[in-house]
């Protein structure tokens, strides 16, 4: 078994799912799962499948919000290799 694989199968209750390459359609199934099963799973869940607030004036609840969005890309993140990562951090926008 390569590293990765071992890391991939490890993806535990800790840590999101790595992604396989081969197959982004069960890893992001896997990586939705696992953003639900957190604490403010529902509010993480939304920012992921929806685009993020760009209001300069926001509401308390806004800005509440934005600490959840914070934590689903952070969820996002450490589900990616890091060669798929560095690609993905040198973005400005998806």
């Amino acid at each position: 078994m390569s590293t990765q694989q071992g890391i991939y199968d490890a993806g535990s209750k800790n840590r999101p799912p790595m992604l396989n390459k081969d197959n982004y359609v069960l890893w992001s199934s896997h990586l939705l799962r696992y953003a639900k099963s957190k604490p403010n799973g529902k509010l993480i869940y939304n920012f992921i499948m929806n685009d993020p607030y760009t209001n300069d004036e926001l509401t308390e609840k806004e800005v509440k919000q934005m600490k959840f969005n914070d934590q689903a890309i952070q969820i996002i993140l450490m589900g990616l290799p890091e060669d798929i990562y560095a690609a993905v951090d040198s973005c400005g926008t998806a």
